[in-house]
Order: structure tokens, then C-alpha cells, then sequence
């Protein structure tokens, strides 16, 4: 779900991209934005990138 958060896609597309609801999107990057200690998915986009996962 990161990967296509810093490939810049909006909720909707990761939604119908993973098969799961906009409700759960929103949900997971929540969750992950917390666990990486950034403050916005920006931030989580740019953590991907730095830590070179692509």
C-alpha cells in the first residue's frame, strides 16, 4: 500500500487497486503514517523513496 501512496495515487485507486474499500485505505495509511512517526503521507512517500524501496 506504501508503494502506491508515494507513486502519488489517491485512496480511491488504491482501494480498487488492492480490492478493499476507501474506508480501509484511509484505515492502513493512518496506521502506517503513525508507525513511521511522519505527519502526513507526503512524509510517508518520501520515507519510501529515502529508504529506497522501490
Amino acid at each position: 500500500m506504501l508503494k502506491l501512496v508515494a507513486a502519488g495515487q489517491p485512496n480511491k485507486v488504491i482501494a480498487n487497486e488492492l480490492d478493499v474499500s476507501s474506508h480501509t485505505v484511509k484505515l492502513h495509511i493512518h496506521r502506517i503514517i503513525a508507525k513511521l512517526g511522519v505527519h502526513n503521507r507526503t512524509e510517508a512517500a518520501v520515507w519510501y523513496h529515502q529508504t529506497r524501496h522501490d
